[in-house]
């Protein structure tokens, strides 16, 4: 068997606290063979979660945390004052390399920054950028940065655009990926000081296939592979590419179910409206990375379900498994 890989899953923090962080728990080591969680959390209530499935024992083990970081708490006085929480035991469990990674859907804030605090930032690295992948019409795209990093300067969107094009090569598989920056227009001397300053910066880099300037959009067609920005402005694209998106399908349930005949129609299109739905499911994806960092933190939605807990569990398993952090290493440092 190869060798497994530990994963921390934060039991706590999130909207379906812990009974969906559990069956995902439960789901991916049932799946995946060489895969085993640390379930972090108040120990009587997994207990309780746990209790309702068969799964193989051995690969989960139970951490006790009983504290929790709210979304009300501020960031660094959580990760400060909350030591008992389960963010803050799982983190300090990767730092000390007793896992590969952590999975959490709780506090974003706290979550950025008790990674970089206490996983703490691979030497050389500037910034530490989150990095979701989001479905677009001609594959996927990394969007990256999503809202770690708003002041970033034209070295940080650098070094973001080097570990995106190897996070995609490597753990998402494509080759040579096409890398381009968030600009509002095609021309290169457009754009903000920020993009007009990294623009031949990009250029110049000899180990991308930077393609140029994305316009937002372009972005649902998937015309670059790696989409850099800072995390304002990518903040504001994922938002409402999620929010749009969302929108989209409602309206689309709602008028295929309006008439008899619409409803008879939306059946003999069911199977192929289903394939494409799941094509544009974020779920499918796991969550958002924090790159550059010691070991692996995913940030996964607030409101995330079993199936999203489930592949961001996998995902640390391919970074590690491709060896992300020491092709980082390799590349860049």
């Amino acid at each position: 068997m190869a060798e497994l890989t530990k994963v921390v899953l934060d039991a706590m923090g999130g909207d379906h606290s812990p009974g969906e962080m559990v069956l995902g728990a439960v789901n991916a080591v049932k799946e995946k063979e060489d895969l085993f969680v640390y379930i972090v959390g108040p120990e009587d209530r997994i207990k309780e979660e746990l209790a309702k499935y068969e799964y193989p024992k051995e690969k989960i083990e139970i951490v006790h945390a009983p504290d929790e970081i709210t979304c009300h708490d501020g960031p660094v006085d959580a990760i400060r004052k909350k030591k008992e929480s389960s963010m803050v035991i799982g983190l300090n469990m990767v730092k000390e390399g007793k896992a590969d990674g952590i999975v959490s859907a709780g506090n974003s804030g706290a979550l950025l920054v008790g990674g970089q605090v206490l996983v703490g930032k691979m030497k050389g690295i500037e910034r530490a950028p989150l990095a979701p992948v989001l479905p677009t019409m001609n594959g996927v795209t990394l969007l990256i940065d999503c809202g770690a990093n708003v002041d970033a300067k034209p070295s940080n969107l650098v070094q973001f655009a080097r570990m995106g094009s190897i996070y995609m090569e490597y753990v998402v598989g494509v080759k040579n990926p096409r890398v381009g920056i968030v600009n509002i227009g095609a021309e290169e001397e457009k754009g903000n000081a920020l993009v007009k300053e990294t623009f031949p910066l990009l250029k110049e880099c000899k180990d991308i296939n930077f393609i140029g300037s994305v316009e937002a959009r372009d972005f649902p067609y998937g015309v670059a592979d790696v989409v850099v920005t800072e995390a304002f402005v990518g903040n504001v694209m994922l938002k409402l590419t999620e929010g749009l998106a969302a929108g989209l399908f409602g309206k689309i349930k709602e008028g295929m179910t309006a008439t008899p005949i619409s409803t008879v129609g939306a059946a003999l299109v069911k199977p192929q409206l289903k394939k494409v739905l799941k094509e544009y499911d974020t779920t499918e994806y796991g969550g958002a990375p924090l790159l550059g960092l010691n070991g692996l933190v995913v940030k996964i939605h607030g409101n995330a379900t079993n199936k999203e807990v489930k592949n961001a569990l996998f995902q640390v398993g391919t970074f590690k498994e491709q060896e992300i952090n020491e092709k980082i290493k390799e590349h860049l440092l």
